[in-house]
């Protein structure tokens, strides 16, 4: 899939914000969010995050739109001693903050990481979000409403948007590694959710999405507390 100039445009426009944080993505996962109707809730991610270069997506993507010549596939490019130290930096701040059992970096812009965390939802949530590893693009969030709601998504385990939005191409960044479910299980009164398949046989409240590179749907529920 191609990145026209205005992709290319639009990137360089957001590539110093983006280039300011850790732009991580999921690669192998499995992943589970349980919220009980008492407001407890417990998440987990269990597998690998990758590394995107937003700066290199800019400039090595081909196009063939408004008179652009073809440009061949860029080489893999080799990590320097000092890009390799930072990446470790980053793994070494994932792991001090709560809710990594570990965090580490495997190399090639790949990481492994192992989180859980319990609470209440009094709050809104989201993960990963950590200032000091400049990791601030979430992969689930949870939104807690004044209606005695809350709203589930999970944006990076599916696709909100063309590629060609923001000029970043799942051939081209790390979502052509990303393979794994996002599992939802609750007693609370379930008010929407938008898996095809439904809900999953058994006790309780179950939803599971098989994330794979091609996945559109963005997985979505909403359910409301008890009083």
């Amino acid at each position: 899939m191609r990145m026209g100039r205005m992709g290319r445009f639009v990137l360089a426009l957001v590539a110093p914000c983006l280039l300011a944080s850790c732009l991580l993505t999921p690669g192998r996962f499995t992943s589970t969010l349980d919220i009980r109707k008492d407001r407890s809730f417990t998440f987990t991610y269990a597998g690998e995050a990758i590394l995107l270069d937003p700066a290199a997506e800019m400039n090595s993507s081909p196009s063939t739109e408004d008179g652009d010549a073809p440009k061949a596939a860029p080489t893999p490019k080799v990590e320097t001693g000092d890009e390799i130290a930072k990446r470790r930096a980053i793994a070494e701040a994932l792991a001090k903050e709560v809710g990594y059992r570990s965090a580490e970096y495997l190399g090639g812009g790949k990481f492994r990481v192992d989180y859980a965390l319990s609470g209440t939802l009094d709050r809104g949530f989201v993960f990963p979000f950590n200032g000091d590893a400049g990791a601030i693009v979430p992969w689930v969030a949870v939104e807690v409403r004044r209606d005695g709601t809350a709203r589930v998504k999970a944006p990076a385990f599916g696709k909100e948007t063309s590629p060609n939005d923001m000029g970043v191409s799942p051939d081209k960044d790390g979502m052509k590694e990303r393979a794994g479910s996002f599992t939802f299980t609750t007693d609370a009164e379930l008010l929407m959710q938008n898996n095809e398949s439904g809900t999953a046989p058994g006790p309780g409240t179950k939803v599971v999405w098989e994330v794979t590179p091609t996945s559109q749907t963005v997985p979505t529920a909403v359910v409301r507390f008890a009083k």
